[in-house]
């Protein structure tokens, strides 16, 4: 069963700008990750955009619901930033009905080193095989569905809503 992976951008893939402090893309860090964590699922890797989910637009929603439709997999994984991802997960929720589709991200860049990053993509792939059609957010060990979750600003985790 091969999974499928969007790669939309977020703290996932930023980079740390030394000389300036400003956090940017260059390219995404997702096959090094599956490689670090000896990952032995069969994947196919699509990046969609590079972007901050803050700076997500509808077309870019409307971008990501139609590559989780149209894919051949039903299985899917999504990294995504953590200000917008309830947003993009309660779009496709709205929209696809008969596929697994997991969202999920980092809150430190791959790119220090200390990031849980590499813990979510690893929960996400697991969370993706075993969880029944629907669509999902996993981060910090913990898979929340799509319309029982929120990023809570101040502790910087998910937690579910009730």
């Amino acid at each position: 069963m091969a999974i499928r992976i969007f790669i939309t951008g977020g703290t996932f893939d930023k980079e740390y700008n030394l000389l300036t402090g400003e956090l940017y893309f260059k390219d995404t860090h997702l096959q090094d990750l599956l490689s670090m964590g000896r990952s032995q699922v069969p994947a196919e890797i699509t990046t969609l955009m590079l972007k901050d989910s803050l700076d997500m637009t509808a077309a870019d929603r409307e971008l990501i619901i139609a590559q989780c439709r149209d894919c051949a997999e039903s299985r899917i994984v999504i990294t995504h930033g953590t200000d917008t991802m309830a947003e993009t997960a309660k779009a496709l929720a709205h929209t696809i009905h008969n596929k697994t589709i997991v969202l999920t991200g980092a809150m430190i860049p791959i790119k220090f080193g200390s990031s849980d990053g590499l813990f979510n993509l690893g929960g996400a792939l697991a969370f993706v095989q075993s969880l029944p059609a629907g669509i999902y957010i996993a981060m910090n060990g913990r898979y929340f569905s799509w319309d029982n979750v929120r990023k809570n600003k101040v502790s910087g985790v998910f937690e579910e809503l009730r």
